[in-house]
């Protein structure tokens, strides 16, 4: 079985050297003009140009994908002393090798895709004297991450093939071809040497489109230096970069944050949004597609001096961004947390409770470097899920969560 490797790209005309992401480890990738990486290494590498560097996060490709051909089948006579009238012998093709794709809990982007976009199975052998039948081909698997959404790029329907929703999943994409038949396989009474036999069937080939929707239960939203980024260091284990400038998050960081004695949820921290993202303004709103599949939505609205002077105007701007992206969004569960509580400007802090009170939406104070408030916000948080779960349950949905629901701790109010 074959297993995909990315193939880089080649930076040299764009002056690009690639780093690794971690601090132990960062420097120069071997060979920088054309990086070779596994899909794994790949997605811990950034791209320096200049002064500048570059997460490297790709959440759409588009891939031609072609099964192995089969094997031809073959015209043979059996040639042995002391057997005459051998008689026809011709071997039957190998069947081509499929191409699966495979969802993999290892990887995070589809940048691998990005380099390399043709990908092709191994033909079948021929077949053989002595009525060998050829070697089948090997089978191709390509890892994508979960959360991958497959479609079929030649199609009009914008329906997808497959959603990766867990790890291990596995899709036929491209179906190997047959072998062909060998003269054997045509020996009648009345036709006893037949001199004819099959050329393999061609494999399958499709073009496909991968859009990759983070799965999270709980996604962070909130102009650019929120405190996003510190909220979900401080809850999960995550490390994202954090600094005291606009657009520090420029993909989206992932975080497990657990609760009780076995319980989990997945929390996202979406990069900050501005007023005008739908018409592109800022990072504009592409990676909203990543909040599509959670559950709740927390609000962070920063109520310190250096904040919106309007923090109610800046929860609405949020919305309204979210309602042009899909309307449905407006739909899910909303906390609102006013962030930097220990930098707070009293007069903002007022006014944004009262518009939270009057919007009747759940109001938290929290200060992530102090840790206030987090306790109440996380449990707020559980609380929520549990409601979302409790409704999918009663109209007979599936539920799924990206963390691990339990059942031992009690959120009730």
């Amino acid at each position: 079985m074959l297993r995909s490797c990315a193939r880089g790209g080649d930076l040299g005309g764009s002056g690009g050297h690639w780093h690794q992401a971690s601090a132990a480890s960062r420097g120069k990738a071997p060979n920088s003009d054309l990086v070779r990486l596994s899909f794994v290494e790949l997605v811990s590498w950034e791209l320096e140009v200049g002064n500048r560097v570059f997460a490297v996060f790709i959440d759409q490709a588009t891939i031609e994908v072609k099964a192995g051909d089969g094997g031809n089948g073959v015209v043979a006579f059996r040639r042995e002393k002391f057997v005459p009238k051998g008689g026809p012998s011709g071997g039957d093709g190998g069947r081509g090798g499929d191409v699966y794709l495979e969802s993999s809990e290892h990887l995070n982007t589809l940048l691998p895709f990005r380099y390399k976009r043709h990908f092709k199975s191994q033909r079948g052998r021929h077949g053989e004297g002595s009525k060998r039948k050829g070697a089948d081909g090997e089978e191709l698997v390509l890892e994508v991450p979960v959360g991958t959404l497959v479609y079929d790029a030649e199609s009009t329907l914008d329906e997808p093939i497959h959603d990766f929703t867990r790890a291990g999943e596995r899709l036929l994409v491209a179906k190997g071809g047959d072998g062909g038949r060998g003269n054997a396989r045509f020996a009648t009474s009345t036709n006893q040497a037949p001199r004819r036999a099959e050329e393999g069937w061609p494999g399958q080939q499709r073009h496909l489109r991968l859009e990759l929707k983070v799965l999270a239960d709980v996604g962070l939203l909130g102009y650019p230096n929120a405190g996003k980024s510190t909220l979900i260091s401080r809850l999960s284990e995550a490390k994202p970069k954090i600094a005291d400038y606009p657009f520090t998050t420029l993909t989206p960081n992932l975080g497990v944050v657990p609760y009780g004695e076995y319980g989990s949820f997945v929390m996202a921290d979406i990069p900050g949004l501005i007023e005008g993202a739908s018409e592109g303004s800022g990072l504009g709103h592409q990676f909203l597609r990543h909040v599509e599949r959670t559950r709740v939505l927390v609000h962070l609205v920063d109520v310190s001096a250096l904040g919106p002077e309007e923090p109610g105007q800046a929860f609405q701007s949020i919305n309204r961004e979210l309602g042009l992206y899909d309307p449905a969004m407006l739909d899910k569960p909303m906390l609102a947390a006013a962030s930097k509580a220990d930098a707070a400007e009293e007069e903002r802090l007022e006014r944004f409770e009262a518009y939270c009170r009057q919007e009747d939406i759940p109001f938290f104070l929290i200060s992530s470097v102090q840790g206030q408030g987090l306790d109440a916000l996380k449990h707020a948080i559980v609380k929520a899920l549990k409601r979302s779960r409790e409704a999918d349950l009663r109209q007979g949905e599936e539920v799924e969560f990206a963390g691990e629901w339990s059942e031992e701790e009690d959120w009730s109010e």
